[in-house]
């Protein structure tokens, strides 16, 4: 590894960068880097680069450019006052880091802790934070750039609300002060933080989603208003066109700029949408980042979300190579250093940390398909069966394989959805079934099935829901493709059974949709608000996890969930899971999950390989500082797919 040293002269107000400087001008990301951001020349091999704005901006262009080229970077014990003032800010830096950890282990200076914890009461009236939340919403006021990797459920918004409204209510000259909240996330996030906002205050908040349907003149006009709204939401889609509005606003005043579901960021590749939010980075008064996976593909997931908050700092001390190298090597003597130098600024609240009755996971309930059900899936299985082992892929990944098994998925809960072409289902599973043929045309031949009987499964979640019901209770239903929903929806109707459909195609408010429009009864935020009535008109809800499983709280109102269909996605499960099993559940409460499996087919093999998985992600997640998964818990990986080929010809042996 290469090593730089900086010098500076005051004379002529220049850097001067000595040592391996071969390295970092051979490397096309580093030459581009300096090349865009410097004002630099090279003589005699060495690199003098102009101090166009300030010193430490130019020192740590340099050492960012450094990083780039692998090198590592030596300051200059004898250099200039400008020099020495750096070194100091950089021990300045690394005692708030000591303080920012200590807080985190919860070694509190006990009357700063105090002064913030009567701020909230003052300040944040209808909401109480529970122990951890405190902790971490007090550690992110005082760091006031910092990362929450808690899980789902722990109350992310509330800790983000608490240690924003002690900052808010700083006095006007005070450096740490902030005035507004800017939201990047998923659209379906809106309505939630609206919300939360007013649980915590009491009063709606001043917010403004910046949405798909407005015009873009209007949403650019929204940035340079005087006044803008205290809450605003963007998603990260919309903040590509808008960055130098994004840059003009939070210059103009003082942001807390959140990342919800930070997912979007972790792109360490040239991700259009990663590059513009880094650009905001530098003129966020606060910087806070929101996820419960935090490295789902390896620990290079890490650098842009710590790069994020502190964008002049080096808190993720290793290359990308070095991250991705780590996540390949098990116990990788680096990772602790990793740790160390992140853990100033991230907490985790687990599952286990909530103190939450633990759910009831009710034994599935195994239905016998009707007869002309079993007769289709019969056929379907042995075809497919078939395809799927005598794939030329050896490794099994490819789109037939994929296309195969959503069929028999399909089939096994109702096959009717077989007449519907592959591609209508391919944003829901996330693959391209553009080269895949398709049996649609020899199942419409030999398939009546809508006509011929009523999906069993149908009938196993009516007979469910009238239990609930006849209890007084509420409950969801999980579905995982849209034709189930609807007809599920349908076919209760038809029972006196009213409910409710939430999917990707489910109105925002907001999104050209206000609460006085008449369309607004079947917006999510509407269907979400009349279900926590006691006087709800409808008692079911029925939805899609791909869609929605991250955006709902629904623990205050129901208590049940019926699992009608799943995939081999344990992350929507667990997800969906988390949307009835959150914070704030009383211990008489009962939270129940019912499993729906077809007899003698592939849904016995997805339960056993999702109960599987669960028992891994949840040991991950509670054992680890950073969970880091591995592919065997992938969607439709390998394993799942020998388990499918095991399972038939243990199946087929028997019989």
């Amino acid at each position: 590894m290469g090593i730089l040293h900086i010098d500076s002269n005051t004379a002529d107000n220049r850097l001067i960068v000595t040592g391996d400087v071969g390295q970092i001008l051979e490397s096309r990301r580093a030459a581009r880097f300096l090349k865009d951001n410097t004002d630099y020349i090279l003589s005699d091999s060495v690199i003098y680069i102009s101090i166009t704005d300030s010193l430490n901006k130019s020192i740590d262009r340099v050492r960012t450019a450094a990083g780039y080229a692998k090198c590592d970077v030596e300051i200059s014990g004898e250099a200039n006052e400008g020099i020495q003032s750096y070194i100091e800010e950089e021990s300045k830096f690394a005692e708030f880091s000591s303080k920012a950890m200590d807080i985190r282990n919860n070694h509190c200076n006990v009357s700063e802790f105090q002064a913030f914890q009567d701020a909230l009461v003052a300040n944040m009236p209808t909401r109480t934070l529970y122990n951890l939340q405190m902790l971490s919403a007090y550690h992110l006021a005082f760091s006031q750039n910092a990362c929450n990797f808690s899980v789902p459920g722990a109350g992310k918004t509330s800790i983000v609300f608490g240690a924003y409204t002690y900052l808010k209510n700083l006095p006007d000259d005070h450096p740490r002060k902030v005035d507004r909240l800017l939201i990047i996330g998923p659209i379906n996030a809106f309505g939630p933080w609206e919300l939360e906002y007013e649980e915590c205050f009491g009063v709606k908040p001043t917010s403004k989603r910046l949405t798909g349907k407005l015009q873009i003149d209007h949403k650019k006009q929204y940035f340079y208003e005087n006044n803008p709204a205290e809450l605003t939401l963007i998603s990260y889609a919309s903040v590509m066109s808008l960055t130098q509005e994004l840059l003009f606003f939070l210059k103009k005043h003082k942001v807390m700029v959140v990342l919800d579901e930070a997912h979007k960021i972790k792109n360490t590749n040239g991700g259009i949408i990663a590059q513009s939010i880094m650009e905001l980075a530098q003129d966020c008064k606060a910087r806070v980042v929101l996820t419960g996976t935090p490295a789902p593909n390896g620990y290079e997931d890490l650098y842009n979300l710590f790069k994020f908050i502190w964008p002049t700092k080096e808190i993720v001390r290793f290359h990308i190579g070095q991250l991705k190298d780590m996540s390949r090597t098990p116990n990788d003597p680096r990772v602790d250093s990793l740790l160390n130098s992140i853990s100033p600024f991230f907490i985790r609240i687990r599952k286990s940390d909530l103190g939450i009755p633990p759910a009831v996971n009710n034994p599935p309930m195994v239905v016998e398909m009707g007869e002309t059900q079993r007769r289709i899936y019969d056929y379907i299985e042995r075809k497919y069966i078939f395809d799927i082992a005598n794939s030329r892929d050896q490794r099994f990944q490819n789109e037939l394989v994929r296309a195969r098994l959503i069929r028999l998925m399909q089939a096994s809960t109702n096959p009717a959805l077989l007449r519907q072409p592959l591609s209508e289902f391919a944003d829901v599973e996330d693959v391209d079934f553009d080269t895949v043929q398709d049996d649609t045309k020899m199942l419409n031949e030999i398939l009546r099935y809508a006509e011929a009987e009523v999906p069993a499964k149908y009938i196993a979640v009516k007979d469910i829901l009238r239990e609930i019901i006849g209890r007084g209770e509420k409950a969801i239903v999980w579905a995982c493709y849209i034709k189930n929903i609807e007809m599920l929806r349908d076919y209760l109707a038809s029972n006196d059974i009213d409910s409710r459909i939430l999917y990707g195609a489910t109105p925002v408010a907001g999104d050209g949709i206000s609460e006085d429009d008449d369309e607004y009864s079947i917006t999510r935020e509407a269907i979400v608000k009349e279900f926590h009535k006691d006087d709800c008109p409808y008692k079911v809800i029925i939805a899609n996890p791909f869609a929605v499983a991250e955006s709902i709280s629904l623990h205050k109102a129901c208590h049940n969930a019926i699992y009608l269909e799943r995939s081999f996605n344990a992350a929507h499960f667990l997800q969906s899971k988390d949307r009835i099993h959150r914070y704030g559940l009383s211990d008489d409460v009962v939270t129940n999950y019912y499993y729906l499996l077809s007899a003698e087919s592939v849904d016995l093999t997805i339960h056993e390989r999702l109960a599987e998985k669960e028992r891994r992600l949840l040991e991950i997640i509670e054992s680890m500082p950073i969970p880091l998964f591995d592919n065997n818990l992938d969607d439709g990986g390998d394993d799942d797919i020998k388990a499918v080929l095991r399972d038939y010809a243990r199946r087929t042996k028997a019989d």
